[in-house]
C-alpha cells in the first residue's frame, strides 16, 4: 500500500468481531520530575476567517467584521499583557490568512516567546475535504506563518477540530510533531498516522510498533472552548444566549481541578475576539491564579506537552472509523469517505 492509498476496509460480512473497536483507552502518562499534571492555555486567532468561512457574503457586513477584528486589534495585546504578568507561555493557533491580514500582531506574539501553531489557512470547513485540497491548504498556511513570523510550526489544530482520517498522514508528511483536535482521552498519547479500521489492540501480535509513523495527540473538548459560552453574531453563529464569565470560570475551574486530580492535561481553547473582552479576560486571569495554586501543575505550551509525550516511547494508538454492519440494512450508508484526489479548480 502506498502512502496515497486509502486504508483497507474490513470485510463487512465478517461477523460481529469486525464491528468491535480495536481502540484502547490511553493510559495516564508520567510527567517531568516535579509535575503531576499539565495545563495549556491556547488561543485560536481566527479573526475574520472563521465567520467568512461560515458565510462569505458577510465580507460585506461591516459590523460582524469589526466584531472579529477586535481579536487581533484589542484582545491579543490585552492577552499578551495578562500572560506576561503571570510569566506564562501559551500556544496561539493562527490561520495563515489571519497572519497575512495581521502580520504585526503575529510577530508580537512570536516576539513575546509564545508558541505559534498551524490552524488552517482560511479556517476552512474541512469536512469531506479531499487529501489534495487539504494538503494545499496546509502548505499555504505553512507558507503564511513562515513569511510573516519566520515560524515553522510543530503543531496543528483543525478548524472546528474536524480531522479527516487522512489528515494525520498529511501532517506527518509535512513534519508536524503533534495534533490537538481529537477528543478520545484526558491524557496525551501517540497517534498512529495510518487510521486502519482493522487495527489490532495494543499488545496484540500485530499491534503498532515503534516503526509506525506517529503524531503526539494532545486532546481537547468542547466543554473547554469559549465559543460555546460567548459566541453570538446574528444570523451567523450562536443561539443568542451569551453566558456570564462567572459561569465559564466555574465550569473551567471544576474541570481544571478534576483533571489535575487525574494527572491529565487540561487544554483550554480561547478565541481572542471572545475571551479578550474585559470581564472575560478578568475571569481568565482568575483561572490562571487558580492554576498557579495547584502544586505540581505544569503550565506550559502544547508543543512542550507533545515533545514530552513523544519522548516516553508509548505504544502508538489507532483511531479507527466505525464499521457499518451489513445486516442492519436499515442503517443509512454514508458516501464513500475514502480520500479522493481531484484537480482543484
Amino acid at each position: 500500500m502506498t502512502s496515497a492509498d486509502p486504508p483497507a476496509r474490513p470485510d463487512p460480512h465478517a461477523g460481529p468481531a469486525a464491528l468491535a473497536s480495536p481502540a484502547a483507552p490511553p493510559e495516564p502518562i508520567a510527567w517531568p520530575d516535579g509535575f503531576t499534571a499539565a495545563a495549556c492555555l491556547t488561543f485560536d486567532m481566527d479573526a475574520e476567517a472563521a465567520i467568512l468561512t461560515a458565510d462569505i457574503t458577510s465580507v460585506h457586513r461591516m459590523t460582524p467584521m469589526s466584531h472579529q477584528s477586535y481579536g487581533p486589534l484589542v484582545a491579543v495585546p490585552r492577552i499578551l499583557s495578562l500572560l506576561a504578568r503571570h510569566d506564562i507561555t501559551a500556544t496561539f493557533f493562527v490561520p495563515g490568512y489571519s497572519a497575512h491580514r495581521y502580520p504585526e500582531v503575529v510577530r508580537k506574539i512570536a516576539d513575546a516567546g509564545h508558541e505559534i501553531a498551524h490552524h488552517s489557512y482560511f479556517h476552512e470547513n474541512t469536512i469531506g475535504m479531499d487529501a489534495k485540497t487539504e494538503g494545499d491548504m496546509l502548505d499555504l498556511g505553512l507558507r503564511a506563518l513562515w513569511e510573516v513570523a519566520g515560524v515553522r510550526p510543530e503543531g496543528y489544530r483543525a478548524p472546528m477540530w474536524e480531522l479527516n482520517y487522512h489528515t494525520p498522514r498529511l501532517l506527518a508528511e509535512r513534519g508536524f510533531r503533534y495534533d490537538s483536535s481529537l477528543m478520545d482521552s484526558d491524557h496525551p498519547y501517540l497517534l498512529a498516522v495510518e487510521a486502519r479500521p482493522d487495527a489490532p489492540a495494543p499488545g496484540a501480535p500485530d499491534a503498532p510498533g515503534p516503526g509506525v509513523a506517529t503524531l503526539a495527540e494532545v486532546p481537547v473538548s468542547w466543554g473547554l472552548d469559549d465559543w460555546e459560552q460567548y459566541a453570538y453574531l446574528p444570523g451567523l453563529t450562536g443561539s443568542g444566549l451569551i453566558e456570564s464569565p462567572v459561569k465559564a470560570l466555574e465550569m473551567w475551574t471544576l474541570e481544571l481541578e478534576a483533571m489535575y486530580r487525574l494527572g491529565a492535561a487540561f487544554v483550554l481553547t480561547c478565541h481572542p475576539f471572545l475571551s479578550g473582552r474585559p470581564s472575560r479576560a478578568h475571569a481568565l486571569e482568575l483561572l490562571i491564579e487558580r492554576m498557579k495554586c495547584l502544586e505540581g501543575l505544569w503550565i506550559t505550551t502544547v508543543a512542550e506537552v507533545a515533545r514530552h509525550t513523544a519522548s516516553l516511547n508509548l505504544p502508538p494508538r489507532y483511531c479507527p472509523p466505525p464499521v457499518i454492519p451489513a445486516d442492519a440494512y436499515w442503517v443509512a450508508r454514508p458516501p464513500d469517505a475514502s480520500p479522493r484526489e481531484r484537480t482543484p479548480p
